[in-house]
């Protein structure tokens, strides 16, 4: 290194103070360890009641949606998530697995004598969609 290289260990986006995974905002940058940025923030992955972070969902700039497991994502601030990897690597990462689950309501059961069972014992009258 000459007299004239300029060392840069500031990244010239300021990303904020270090946050929880809980408090990550739907749209907030992804950028990849070679700084790239390769998305923004669509759905937080985590079993709060377990305390357990999963990871991201991140929505790609050609418009698919890509799954950061945890172990992928080095720090999350503010305005900003940073990546282990690399963004050759980010864009092949694998979309997610399956859609959640969707409860549908029957009305016609819920007039019934098992209604009325279900709502003193607790249970529903939810069915599971597949």
């Amino acid at each position: 290194m000459g007299a004239d290289a300029v060392v840069c260990i500031v990244r010239l986006v300021d990303e904020g103070l270090p946050i929880a995974y809980q408090l990550l905002g739907e749209g907030v940058p992804v950028l990849a360890s070679d700084d790239a940025q390769v998305g923004a923030v669509t759905c937080v992955l985590c079993a709060p009641e377990e305390d357990v972070f999963h990871g991201l969902l991140m929505k790609t700039p050609d418009g698919g949606v890509r799954f950061i497991e945890a172990s992928a994502i080095a720090s999350i601030h503010e305005r900003g998530v940073d990546l282990r990897i690399d963004s050759t690597a980010a864009q092949s990462l694998p979309g997610p697995e399956h859609k959640a689950p969707v409860y549908d309501e029957d009305p016609d059961k819920q007039q019934g004598w098992r209604h009325w069972v279900h709502r003193i014992t607790g249970r529903t009258d939810w069915n599971h969609e597949t």
